[in-house]
């Protein structure tokens, strides 16, 4: 009698299974992450932490910090430290074992501003966003961030026309968008809103804060040295997000102006890298209302009487 043997299969190894926590603890240069290996794919894991970096998708080789936090599965927590004021980061847990490293869904936070409103360092929308706030050399206080809700104050949704040129082109009332009809990076540079959404009644800001007439935006432009100048220390410093030159940007007021760009009274796209675009709530006609422009070339903040139809980034102020 023959006897015939069977070579056993190896088991196959695959890479870790893990997810990204929320962002906890968030202050002006630190911040507290983590994540959950709830698989380790068959083989052990020998290292796990969390990368960061503020243009998105970290990697282990590609980062502007990480952590290696132990071995193993489960959960776990990583402390971030030496991050930059109010700046958006970028972060994914990770974890390596015998096929590779394996990265968890991306998350994104915002760091607390250097000089914030005494009693509020953030405030929350009728959406549930939240904002840093800034006080600037006056005392008035406002969001550090462009506002980003789809919903008035009373909760009522705000036209959405998406990729409709028309229905955009065609609005009198208040409608928003996404630049480019992508809402991934709405943390970093907000909604656009055309000027019908500013003036209704409903409201666009947080309770208690208000979209700011042209004379309170001509205020901060002078505290800030005048329009010649005043874009550059509103502007985010660096090229990241602005294209190259981005002249005189230095932030040095905290505003920290991306450049979301605008979308045009035809409903197309323009200016993303190039331009910050922001309304005031005040209009000297039917068809116009005031706005600042910020540009990448420029160091100035320049007033412009824009139409109603385009569509471009809010800050609001705090009530009085």
């Amino acid at each position: 009698m023959s006897v015939r043997c069977v070579r056993e299969e190896e088991e196959q190894i695959s890479r870790a299974t893990i997810s990204t926590e929320a962002i906890t603890a968030i202050d002006k240069e630190s911040a507290t992450g983590g994540g959950h290996i709830s698989s380790d794919g068959g083989s052990t894991v020998t290292a796990y932490g969390i990368c960061w970096n503020t243009t998105g998708y970290p990697t282990v080789d590609n980062n502007e910090g990480f952590t290696t936090d132990g071995n193993g599965t489960g959960s776990f927590e990583s402390e971030m430290d030496g991050l930059q004021p109010n700046t958006t980061y970028y972060v994914r847990a990770y974890a390596t074992n015998e096929a590779g490293t394996n990265y968890g869904e991306q998350v994104s936070f915002t760091t607390l501003s250097i000089n914030p409103c005494t009693d509020l360092e953030t405030i929350t929308d009728a959406e549930g966003n939240q904002y840093n706030t800034i006080k600037m050399a006056d005392g008035k206080c406002w969001m550090a961030e462009n506002l980003r809700t789809t919903v008035y104050k009373n909760g009522d949704p705000i036209e959405y026309p998406g990729e409709d040129h028309t229905s955009w082109a065609g609005a009198s009332e208040g409608a928003y968008a996404w630049y480019d009809n992508d809402p991934g990076e709405a943390g970093l540079y907000g909604a656009l809103y055309n000027w019908y959404a500013v003036e209704d009644d409903r409201g666009l800001c947080p309770e208690g804060w208000r979209i700011p007439t042209d004379d309170e935006l001509d205020q901060l432009i002078s505290d800030l040295g005048g329009s010649a100048s005043a874009g550059g220390k509103m502007k985010e410093s660096g090229t990241i997000r602005w294209q190259h030159p981005n002249e005189g940007a230095t932030n040095e007021s905290g505003f920290t102006a991306r450049p979301g760009g605008i979308r045009n009274e035809d409903g197309n796209y323009m200016y993303t890298g190039q331009r910050a675009a922001f309304w005031s709530s005040s209009a000297p006609g039917d068809h116009k209302a005031w706005s600042r422009i910020l540009y990448h070339n420029s160091a100035e903040s320049a007033r412009n009487n824009e139409l109603k139809e385009r569509g471009f980034s809010i800050r609001c102020i705090r009530d009085e």
